[in-house]
């Protein structure tokens, strides 16, 4: 089942998403919140009710009044909380060797994730960027899933039942931004802030079983066979695949969960896949080739994001008029 949010006039929605058609699922079924994070709340009750909705549909049982005017939202547009991953080795091991470090060994003995902006979520659309992130503005490509149900201390062979659904995620990033603060040792923050985007819809787990393949060795959790491509501007910058993912979502999810509350409507990115951000391609490419060409987002660039089983997100980056800058405010 493909669930999706979305607006009409000045009210958000929640729907389904069955061959190319949203539905609207409170219509349906007055039992079924008319908005995703109510319905996320209501655990496994309500995702049963509307995997009957959705199924109806698409075996032309039932015939609901499919929307038109609307315009598509993040998924889950008001998260409880956003963490991203960082479980691609690959995309870890290279970003440390084009700046002439050593791999981390850290990396293979835990998951780790940081807090971002969850008031900053967007789904497809127009990304509006201050000035100062396109000083180097990059994309990362990403796989994130939605936690469905509350948990604590939760192992990590038991995590995947937490799983509400899977997404495309693009953290966007301003490279200039986070690279300054990042020297004082604290993580991101105005690098990572202005916009984490998610869609196009939320996939729950079971679509994605003809997929499923075996975590990487010493590993456990769910895993998925899903090709992973970012095109700018129509020409493909960065491909992937979610099998290569080292640390699982339940892995992640474990550590998350240890100690705190998990709760439905919770956010968490993968990490970068191998190759996926222009920061990753820039630092290789030089490391080849001193005369290597880099390149960053710019104003009115098209940025598609295309994951098997989970559809296609795209972003059109738009500059704000303005000339204000915290870049220029450093003492």
């Amino acid at each position: 089942m493909k669930l999706v949010s979305y607006k009409t006039e000045d009210r958000e929605h929640l729907g389904v998403f069955v061959n190319g058609h949203i539905y609207n699922l409170n219509s349906c079924d007055k039992l079924i919140p008319d908005e995703m994070n109510a319905f996320l709340q209501g655990g496994e009750e309500l995702m049963d009710r509307a995997k009957k909705i959705s199924k109806s549909i698409a075996d032309g049982i039932l015939s609901p009044k499919e929307e038109i005017f609307y315009e598509i939202l993040a998924p889950v547009p008001h998260p409880t909380s956003c963490r991203d991953g960082y479980a691609f080795r690959q995309h870890v091991a290279a970003a440390r060797r084009n700046r002439k470090i050593e791999m981390i060994a850290e990396f293979d003995q835990y998951p780790i994730f940081y807090f971002t902006n969850h008031n900053a979520i967007q789904g497809p659309g127009e990304i509006e960027c201050m000035p100062d992130h396109f000083q180097k503005l990059d994309f990362e490509l990403e796989v994130a899933i939605v936690v469905g149900k509350k948990g604590r201390n939760i192992k990590a062979a038991e995590a995947d039942q937490y799983i509400a659904g899977y997404m495309i995620m693009n953290d966007m990033s301003a490279r200039t931004l986070q690279m300054e603060e990042m020297l004082l040792n604290l993580g991101p923050a105005k690098g990572k802030d202005f916009s984490t985007v998610i869609g196009p819809w939320l996939v729950t787990p079971d679509e994605l079983e003809p997929y499923k393949v075996a975590p990487k060795p010493n590993h456990v959790g769910n895993n998925y066979n899903l090709k992973m491509v970012c095109r700018v501007n129509g020409i493909e910058v960065s491909a992937g695949n979610m099998a290569d993912m080292d640390w699982t979502f339940a892995e992640i999810i474990e550590r998350c969960a240890y100690g705190v509350d998990i709760l439905p409507g919770d956010v968490i990115g993968s990490g970068t896949v191998g190759t996926g951000c222009f920061l990753e391609l820039n630092g290789t490419g030089l490391l080849n080739d001193p005369n290597y060409k880099v390149q960053w987002l710019q104003p009115g660039d098209n940025v598609e994001m295309e994951i098997t089983g989970l559809g296609a997100l795209t972003n059109i980056i738009r500059k704000v008029d303005t000339d204000f800058s915290i870049l220029a405010l450093k003492k």
